[in-house]
């Protein structure tokens, strides 16, 4: 195999996606070049419109923008001062508008979009919007590209819910070219195996709440997205290495002359590919499905976040593409784990980053026939770009080859020894629906489980049986009424320290349910993501107290073990939701809950 082939599954996925989306994506395609055959639209707004757009500009800018001559940028920030990884954003506008005066173009906020954290909410109220907040934000995105005053857009998101939905926005808009300007990831706190020893001690009664506060503080410390490789990180992968962010940029730490200068050739590029230019390159076509697949590859090989077996179908849709969990499942099969990095390691992104990195990696999958290298990027056209190392010569920025070895190979393999020759995320079905599981950190001889059946209703009613003893045997935790539709389907983090104590006392445990996990399941077998969801009237709302549960990662099954005349004869178990329907802004997302599409759909409400 030359190592410009892809492997034949990677090819064999990449065709039957192109054929499924043929029907949606060519209308998108169609839509998209008559739209950006219209060309500019600011000398086409009235003398009133155009006044309006720029009235607060200084005078170069306000001069710029009196025609179609000069290019302007639309910048859409996630930026706020509560949140670490969105915090770096307050001066990127001004680098921005600046590099883009010194290149020619002009650059405007066009709008700002709402960033909430999962690890402010977790376990909270707030957690049930968080979900909902991807297609608030691409709603927000899209009230602020409306105007029709730009070329391009740039776009400044980092977190979980962001990243996604600024892409949906991107996608919406895909006659526009767009890049991604990421900030970065923080410095390296305690290390991550000590802080998760310090959360089950918690959990366990060993130490307290001051002693849980100061471990939290000491990795959650300071700028930049946490370390961790949950779905932010993960974010900034999928965007390097689906060609939207520069190459190199993802895990360079904030406030640094390398971010700023990265920041600055980002807007710099924006402005050379837009339709005013030589190398128009609007998001809509250079994302394809060969994209897409080189994505859910790379999300493979680093052991990302599940969120993203919603959020990547979410976005493609965005594109006419359809996406499927098989498709992912099944790329999974052949990819190869390549990174280690908490949680499915001790590392952290730094260390990653330190031991060769993106760069690295893409070179390594790419050598193996992985991932698709003839695909268009915001840099021109090929991945092998983004083989590299970015580094600072005085203010510009340089690029170097990837480094040949991996400096640390118990953090970033080679692919010729990975950590595993698949990436541990399979989709399982069965008589209780649809689910996905990530096993890259359970250990091999609790891939499957079976157990009688525990029924749970919240997180919280699972944490009280745990403080009372009640949960010390083997058991499958089914966790059902967590859905899109019913609850926004929060992460249930605080399911994880008790499992994996109990799992860790030596009995056989597992998790079923139809909320969301993230990576944050780590060394407990989960299926999560159910669907149909337990409102819908799902299987998992049959279950019983007492019924075995068999969840299978080798099989890929996910079964009750009941005769089938008998499960299918039990009326569905009831919740009374009213709760979830008020307080803390619940009350004005009813009508996404209402309307929210199934977990295998990209739980989207458009």
């Amino acid at each position: 195999m030359s190592i410009h082939d892809v492997q034949k599954t990677v090819a064999e996925v990449t065709e039957r996606i192109r054929e499924r989306s043929r029907p949606t994506r060519e209308p998108y395609l169609e839509r998209l070049h008559a739209r950006a055959a219209q060309g500019p639209k600011r000398s086409k707004l009235s003398c009133g419109n155009l006044a309006h757009g720029f009235a607060a500009c200084g005078p170069y800018d306000k001069d710029a923008l009196k025609g179609d001559v000069v290019p302007n940028i639309g910048i859409i920030t996630a930026y706020n001062d509560m949140l670490s990884a969105h915090q770096p954003f307050e001066n990127f506008p001004a680098l921005i508008k600046q590099a883009a005066r010194d290149a020619g173009g002009v650059a405007q906020v066009a709008g700002g979009v709402p960033a909430m954290c999962d690890g402010v909410t977790q376990g909270q109220d707030g957690m049930e919007l968080s979900l909902f907040s991807r297609d608030v934000i691409a709603m927000a995105a899209a009230v602020g590209l409306s105007h029709d005053m730009f070329d391009a857009a740039v776009y400044l998101g980092v977190c979980d819910k962001i990243v996604p939905g600024l892409v949906i926005a991107a996608l919406t808009f895909g006659h526009l070219p767009a890049v991604f300007i990421p900030a970065g990831p923080m410095t390296t706190g305690i290390p991550n195996d000590e802080k998760a020893k310090t959360r089950q001690l918690y959990a366990e009664g060993k130490v307290g709440r001051a002693e849980l506060l100061e471990s939290e503080s000491a990795s959650y410390h300071g700028p930049g997205t946490c370390t961790f490789y949950g779905t932010a990180n993960s974010n900034q992968m999928l965007m390097e290495i689906m060609g939207l962010h520069m190459p190199g940029a993802s895990f360079v730490n904030p406030n640094t002359p390398l971010r700023d200068a990265l920041t600055r050739e980002a807007a710099k590029r924006a402005l050379a590919i837009t339709a005013l230019g030589n190398e128009f390159t609007p998001v809509g076509e250079m994302i394809d499905e060969r994209s897409i697949v080189n994505g859910v590859v790379g999300l493979h090989a680093t052991g990302g976040s599940t969120n993203h077996t919603i959020h990547l179908i979410a976005m493609a849709a965005a594109a006419g593409i359809k996406l499927t969990w098989q498709d992912i499942s099944d790329l999974s099969d052949t990819t190869p784990l390549l990174a280690r990095v908490y949680p499915n390691g001790l590392a952290d992104v730094n260390h990653f980053h330190a031991a060769g990195g993106l760069g690295f990696m893409i070179r390594e999958l790419a050598n193996g026939g992985y991932l698709h290298r003839d695909v268009r990027t915001v840099f021109g056209k090929g991945l092998e770009p983004y083989m590299i190392e970015a580094k600072l010569d005085g203010e510009a920025v340089v690029r170097e080859p990837a480094p040949e070895k991996s400096g640390d190979e118990k953090v970033l393999a080679p692919i010729s020894a990975p950590f595993q020759t698949n990436g541990g995320l399979k989709m399982l079905t069965g008589n209780l629906g649809k689910a996905v599981i990530k096993i890259s950190a359970v250990k091999p001889e609790r891939h499957v489980i079976e157990a009688p059946a525990v029924i749970f209703h919240t997180q919280e009613a699972l944490q009280e049986a745990f403080r009372k003893g009640e949960l010390e045997k083997d058991f499958v935790a089914v966790i059902r009424f967590q859905g899109p539709k019913a609850n926004g389907m929060p992460e249930l983090h605080k399911l994880t320290p008790a499992l994996g104590v109990l799992q860790d006392r030596g009995y056989k445990v597992a998790l079923v349910t139809d909320g969301r996990m993230s990576g944050a399941s780590g060394k407990v077998p989960a299926a999560i993501h159910v669907t149909p969801e337990a409102l819908d009237n799902g299987p998992i709302a049959r279950v019983r107290n007492g019924d075995m549960v068999r969840v299978d990662a080798v099989a890929g099954t996910l079964e009750v073990l009941v005769p089938a005349d008998e499960f299918t004869a039990r009326d569905a178990a009831s919740e009374d939701l009213t709760g979830n329907s008020f307080g803390t802004g619940r009350e004005l997302f009813e009508t996404f809950r209402r309307v929210a599409g199934h977990a295998d759909q990209g739980a989207s409400v458009f």
